[in-house]
């Protein structure tokens, strides 16, 4: 066992007694080169690798310990000969077939061992598909692709008076110019960039006051091979030499979908690149990251970015969440992101029964619920919680034939709704409890990254310890909830952010960016709330260094404690954020702020 099993004993022993009837067993090793599977050939191995890994798994006999290893080099997967499946993936978008290089599904008690190998993925892909599988662990691998579709330039000219920027592709990117408009190319595909996230040269922040900004791959010309002059691009903030990554909206496929698993394992893995999340996990129960990256390859990566959105995602999960020790750099959204989903009812047929839905163009298709789950009830305006709970005694999805998606459910519960659970009269969410995880984020870094750094929406005991967040650009650790937009639950009632060391956060404004930590529920109806979202919130023996004034921001709290934190000034960038306070608190109570120091000296609140 593990000193990291170790440590985090008290979170994970009853999760972990199925690994460790797995440790007391030896488990077979396989190797892969003794079935054909070789690395450094240049071949396609989307078809060989997974026959080579069934073959394995009838011959050792299903559900018997086993260990697949790699030899260590780099394996290429094309979308000839690659698998097909239809997935609906959270926060994604539901485009269907995904083509997928390494599917494993239902299986049990098996490791994968790439021994550090590179796993490179051509065109549009999926790489990796963790389907329904329990005690499966994956170590010791890179993913990545020959060609992302996020598309890098350098700015080479800026004529900010003729209103024209000259800039010069990355030695990766090929592109094609048609009608003057600029398309990023690869095998497979094409895209014409529509955002930009621009990156100091040097140091790989996000430049300051910039955000997300406007691309020049309309009214272009190529000058010569990789130098393009956009005649209608004016950034005053773009000086030569900035590195731009032009990109869309579009997240097809994440890194790594994990779904409906149970102990789950990943270690020392990096994903350098995928076209969504890093990471996303939905329904799955136990899942554990050690040294968990979405990182670029060192400090002399010529890349500037990684995944296009997320880091690490969780969505409708239960058990425990465990992030220890990952570094999570340069991707276009947050590090890590935890929640489950609310449906909106639609319709009650009696006091028991009622219609709902998935609300979001990229959440649905997926399971939401199953016979005994708690749930509980929310006034989507006004966020506020029903106190009597219930459970779901049956659900059934409800659509015209079976290969529609999951989207609209008829839910009868176990006890009879109160009157006031009437969609007629009030948007009402349901908010799963059963599928909501116990949390732990400890020894991460986190820097360089567009929006936001680490969220955090889970009624469990979360421990968020000892991590860095350097120059997310945004807010470095928000606690959301939302049932009227992305329909993402829920409430925090135990959380604890200690020990962590904040450096330069919101030198942009992104969504929610009101101050470094940020508890920002979204209450349309702020106004005529009577109960508090958010409660037992703990921020200890923290260190912040910032340019600019906003440290906490709070709202719709009853419990939170701000105490033994160190702030320390800069002067590193201009401040700029509209929010000119240290603490701001809209409807908290019960706050308890007390030992705070800002530059050497106590910070008293509220000020004199």
């Amino acid at each position: 066992m593990t000193n990291w099993f170790r440590k985090n004993m008290s979170v994970v022993m009853i999760a972990f007694i199925s690994f460790q009837a797995q440790a007391n067993s030896t488990p077979k090793v396989y190797d892969l080169t003794k079935y054909g599977i070789n690395p450094n050939t240049g071949k396609n191995s989307s078809a060989t690798l997974n026959q080579a890994i069934q073959k394995i798994v009838t011959e050792a006999g299903k559900g018997n310990p086993i260990v697949i290893k790699f030899k260590k080099g780099r394996y290429d997967f094309h979308e000839e000969g690659a698998q097909k499946r239809t997935y609906y993936i959270s926060n994604h978008d539901q485009d269907n077939p995904k083509t997928v290089g390494i599917t494993l599904e239902n299986l049990s008690n098996i490791t994968i061992d790439g021994q550090g190998s590179d796993l490179i993925f051509h065109g549009r892909m999926l790489p990796l598909a963790l389907v329904e599988n329990q005690n499966l662990s994956l170590k010791n691998l890179h993913i990545d692709f020959e060609q992302p579709q996020i598309c890098q330039v350098k700015i080479l000219e800026n004529d900010t008076q003729a209103g024209t920027i000259t800039y010069q592709t990355a030695p990766w990117v090929t592109y094609t110019i048609k009608d003057s408009t600029f398309y990023n190319t690869g095998e497979g595909w094409e895209m014409k960039p529509t955002s930009g996230i621009a990156f100091e040269e040097k140091t790989k922040y996000i430049v300051y006051n910039t955000s997300d900004i406007a691309v020049g791959t309309a009214h272009v010309a190529e000058i010569s091979k990789g130098i393009i002059k956009a005649f209608k691009w004016k950034n005053s903030k773009l000086i030569p030499g900035t590195v731009v990554a032009m990109r869309s909206w579009h997240r097809p496929n994440p890194g790594i979908f994990v779904h409906k698993g149970k102990d789950t394992r990943l270690e020392n893995i990096s994903v350098h690149y995928s076209e969504g999340m890093g990471l996303l996990a939905q329904l799955t129960e136990n899942i554990y990251l050690e040294k968990f990256n979405v990182s670029l390859r060192g400090k002399n990566d010529p890349r500037y970015f990684t995944a296009q959105a997320d880091a690490t995602h969780f969505s409708g999960c239960k058990g425990v969440i465990i992030s220890n020790n990952g570094r999570y750099e340069n991707m276009m959204d947050d590090a890590i992101n935890i929640h489950g989903t609310y449906l909106k009812i639609t319709q009650k047929l009696d006091n028991k029964t009622v219609l709902a839905k998935y609300m979001h163009e990229q959440s649905y298709g997926f399971d939401w619920g199953y016979a005994t789950d708690s749930v509980q009830f929310i006034q989507s305006k006004t966020m506020e919680l029903w106190d009597n709970k219930n459970s779901i005694q049956s659900i059934e999805v409800i659509r015209k034939k079976d290969s529609d998606p999951i989207q609209d459910f008829k839910i009868v519960f176990t006890k009879p709704l109160d009157d006031y659970i009437d969609p007629t009269k009030l948007d009402i969410g349901i908010e799963n409890l059963t599928w909501t995880p116990k949390v732990e984020f400890k020894g991460n870094t986190v820097r360089n990254n567009r929006a936001r750094g680490a969220l955090f929406s889970t009624p469990q005991k979360t421990v968020v310890e000892n991590n860095l967040f350097d120059h997310t650009s945004g807010t470095a650790i928000l606690l959301c909830g939302d049932s009227n937009g992305w329909y993402e639950t829920g409430t925090c009632r135990d959380i604890t952010i200690k020990n962590n060391k904040f450096i330069n956060a919101l030198t942009n404004m992104f969504q929610f960016t009101n101050a470094v930590i940020s508890i920002y529920p979204e209450i349309p109806d702020l106004k005529n709330q009577q109960k508090y979202f958010h409660s037992g919130i703990k921020i200890e023996n923290n260190y912040f260094e910032t340019f600019d004034k906003p440290i906490l921001y709070a709202k719709s709290v009853d419990g939170i404690t701000f105490n033994n934190n160190t702030i320390k000034t800069n002067k590193e960038y201009p401040a700029f954020h509209w929010n000119k306070k240290e603490i701001l608190f809209e409807r908290v109570i019960n706050a308890n702020i007390k030992n705070n120091t800002i530059d050497g000296k106590p910070f008293v609140y509220p000020a004199n």
